[in-house]
């Protein structure tokens, strides 16, 4: 009785969402398929020319939206931005410096110091402790 090992697979919205790209751009090969734990690991290692050109120029899906410009996902939607942007109308966002983005920003900045503050303020706590 031997018991032969499944192939773990996942659906092509996870499988995009691990590679960082915006699944309506992949191929249509990608979106109506599944993606095995292997293949993914393969696009990871060695990205074919359709991954790599979406992964530079985009459309790019909101979280790496929200990462290139430096504001939350919750950030964007208060910006009005709710679709996928290209790598090229993150630059122009960037050069426009709306009051939104600029808002933003600082909000992030201020979430992420009193992150790294809570953060020292439990290490403190454990070292006393410990």
């Amino acid at each position: 009785m031997s018991s032969q090992q499944s192939t773990q697979t996942m659906k092509p919205a996870t499988a995009a969402k691990k590679l960082g790209v915006y699944l309506p751009a992949t191929p249509a090969a990608f979106q109506e398929g599944v993606v095995s734990r292997t293949e993914l690991n393969e696009l990871q290692t060695n990205p074919p020319e359709w991954l790599r050109e979406l992964r530079q120029n985009g459309p790019h899906p909101r979280p790496v939206v929200a990462a290139r410009l430096g504001v939350s996902i919750a950030g964007l939607a208060r910006g009005g931005v709710t679709e996928a942007l290209t790598t090229e109308q993150i630059e122009a966002l960037r050069e426009e410096g709306p009051e939104w983005l600029e808002k933003e920003r600082a909000t992030q900045a201020e979430v992420r110091k009193e992150t790294a503050r809570v953060k020292k303020l439990h290490q403190e706590k454990e070292a006393k402790e410990g």
